[in-house]
């Protein structure tokens, strides 16, 4: 039973949402008497988010829906320094033009959960870059720098646990700290925003914001975090074997997003369901009870729900109908991922296990050859020399290249594109 008495608070409470809130019962308090407004960032770091920004989204995208006004934050000005928190090593550091073009490629995913407008509850995004790349230093250190002290910095989780492992923490990193907090503070004076939103590995960088918003502004603000999510066998939510599981589209297709999650170990159904779709609680709870083989139909239903909150309905129902043709009638369906190779120049067996993704590197690949567990249109090769331009005699427009049970693409030779 929640304790909270806003919707925002008890729906975050109730779908495993929150992990610590700063003051509760005053920002239960102000959510419940009107709309207020609160922001997570999202650093440049690549061209894409992945899956493991999907809890910070979707708490965005619950404050919409509950009435109030969330920010989407690019950290265009953060980026350029690199969140040190919890991390072994320095991030590498990213050129002005790498991150402008990755703050196009994850904006495009906010418009999927958010609707952004100039309404009292529409989304808002903004890049902290707008002010950070014009700080006067001196002037910037004699008006916030005074407000920081050393010994409460290097009382932090995220430089302690650096310092311990013997692990450099350099300068440029130790200042990614002030200027999250200096973040805070302008998004309260240009937003009126009074809430930051983060994982738990966060919650540093969210209270010295609250404390510096209260030396130099007089205002309250607060913090609130998630838990730190890994699946139940301990395994980092957003990747793979193989990879990253992007959110966008042209780096990681609907058919694999849907695959990722209907690969969910069954300990994880419920948990992922109340998070990761806007399922009824009641129903959620139906389908992680079920037990045996009934649980790959509540796996198949969180595939379907997820993909469509980011890909759209039709497409998530189209790579579940790939999936089934694919499984459960051994049919090369189309709606697979698809590469293009020269087939006529010719193209073996380890080259496009390498380019499906399906191997880093031909040696990898040779093994999985080896191993048996390469098919081609679904039978199965153990010949390390197999060229794939054997089958451009056939009458195929594509060529099904599979790995194991649950890794398909289809293969369309470059001659045969229109």
């Amino acid at each position: 039973m929640s304790q909270f008495k806003s919707d925002f608070l008890n729906i975050l409470f109730s779908r495993g949402f929150i992990h610590q809130i700063s003051d509760p019962e005053a920002l239960d308090a102000a959510a419940k008497a009107g709309t207020i407004s609160g922001y997570i960032g999202f650093d440049a770091t690549a061209a894409s988010l992945h899956a493991g920004s999907l809890v910070q989204i979707m708490m965005l995208r619950w404050m919409q829906k509950t009435g109030h006004r969330p920010i989407a934050l690019m950290g265009g000005g953060t980026t350029k320094i690199g969140d040190p928190s919890f991390k072994d090593e320095s991030r590498k550091l990213l050129t002005v033009e790498q991150i402008a073009s990755n703050l196009a490629g994850i904006r495009q995913v906010f418009t999927k959960f958010l609707t952004f407008g100039d309404g009292p509850t529409d989304a808002r995004m903004v890049n902290n870059a707008d002010w950070l790349d014009h700080l006067n230093y001196i002037d910037f250190l004699r008006d916030y720098g005074v407000h920081f002290t050393i010994n409460r910095m290097l009382s932090f989780d995220s430089v302690k646990l650096r310092l311990d492992r013997e692990q450099p923490l350099t300068f440029l990193e130790f200042n990614y700290m002030i200027l999250q907090a200096y973040d805070f503070l302008e998004l309260s004076r240009r937003e009126s925003c009074v809430l930051q939103m983060g994982g738990s590995d966060q919650w540093g960088n969210i209270v010295n914001g609250i404390e510096l918003g209260r030396r130099c502004d007089q205002k309250q603000l607060f913090a609130l975090t998630s838990p730190l999510l890994t699946t139940s066998s301990g395994a980092k939510m957003g990747k793979t074997m193989s990879g990253a599981v992007w959110l966008n589209a042209d780096l990681l297709s609907p058919y694999d997003y849907w695959q990722y999650w209907r690969n969910s170990e069954d300990a994880d159904i419920g948990r992922f369901l109340k998070l990761y779709t806007e399922m009824p609680l009641r129903e959620i709870d139906r389908l992680a009870a079920l037990g045996g083989s009934e649980i790959n139909e509540a796996k198949k239903v969180l595939a379907t729900e997820a993909t469509a909150m980011l890909h759209g309905r039709e497409a998530a129902e189209q790579a579940g109908e790939t999936s089934r043709r694919t499984f459960e009638e051994g049919q090369s369906a189309e709606g697979l991922p698809t590469i293009e190779l020269d087939l006529v120049s010719g193209v073996g067996l380890l080259q496009a296990c390498v380019a499906a993704g399906f191997a880093t590197s031909n040696s990898e690949a040779r093994r999985s050859v080896q191993g048996g567990a390469i098919r081609v249109n679904d039978m199965q090769i153990t010949d390390e020399r197999y060229r794939l331009d054997n089958h451009i005699k056939g009458n195929r427009d594509s060529i099904k290249l599979s790995m194991g049970k649950k890794k398909h693409v289809l293969v369309r030779p470059k001659l045969w594109q229109q």
